[in-house]
């Protein structure tokens, strides 16, 4: 299909969208999570003949009609796929834990900025340690339906920094926001042919000088400054994120 034709279809798409991690092909007929039922009938309202899109990270966006709607459940019938499945920028985003609250405003924004994986890495300096994994995987998800993405970023387990560079594929470079400072973005982003990328925010802290080192030496690290300012973590991983979506990314002309 072309993207003229992805376009063409893009203007039939449903407003309201929901993720669901079921097999979609036309005909079929999905059941939604209890939850999702009581947001299509108790907050929008909907009733049986309403459109929804739905959409899996697998089979691309299809239009689906309330087929069936009560307390607790509901049930869609597949229509039409209205997008394609299309890979999303082959990114992951590093991130030292940090409060509730603004965790959850560094996953949304990640999650509308294309990220591809989620992976919370404790540092030398990392405060918090344990966040609730359940909790940021639902704003992913609300953060996917939103942003009018079709996929949803993968979310690892907590890991230390140590163990995460132990286990590093070689052909995936590390984009380091080193606040020790480092070429600006353009020379970073810059100098290096396409392929798969991951950004590396650090605490509140900051780095020790030992995990800077051991970075620096590391053939896949790309080291990066951001500035002048020292950023909190939220802000520096959607900065990182904005700047290589332009330079490196799907925003890249």
């Amino acid at each position: 299909m072309t993207q003229a034709q992805d376009h063409g279809r893009d203007q039939n798409r449903a407003k309201i969208r929901l993720y669901v991690d079921v097999d979609l092909d036309e005909g079929n007929v999905v059941g939604l999570a209890a939850s999702q039922a009581h947001y299509l009938r108790s907050v929008l309202r909907l009733n049986s003949g309403d459109d929804v899109a739905l959409f899996n990270g697998r089979h691309g966006e299809w239009r689906a009609r309330i087929d069936g709607i009560g307390k607790g459940w509901a049930s869609l019938k597949l229509l039409a796929q209205s997008l394609t499945q299309i890979p999303e920028p082959d990114v992951w985003l590093l991130f030292a834990p940090i409060k509730r609250g603004r965790v959850d405003y560094l996953v949304q924004k990640a999650t509308e900025l294309g990220v591809g994986a989620l992976l919370p890495t404790i540092t030398r300096r990392t405060v918090v340690e344990r966040i609730n994994l359940v909790r940021l995987g639902t704003t992913a998800v609300e953060a996917a339906e939103q942003c009018r993405r079709i996929s949803v970023p993968e979310l690892h387990a907590v890991r230390p920094l140590d163990k995460v560079l132990e286990s590093w594929p070689v052909d995936r470079r590390l984009l380091f926001c080193d606040e020790a400072g480092g070429p600006n973005p353009v020379e970073a982003l810059g100098r290096t042919e396409p392929g798969p990328w991951a950004i590396l925010i650090g605490p509140e802290g900051g780095f020790e000088p030992g995990e800077t080192e051991t970075l620096r030496a590391l053939p896949f690290v790309v080291p990066m400054s951001l500035g002048p300012r020292i950023l909190r973590t939220e802000t520096a991983a959607v900065v990182a994120l904005g700047l290589w979506q332009a330079l490196a990314g799907d925003n890249c002309p």
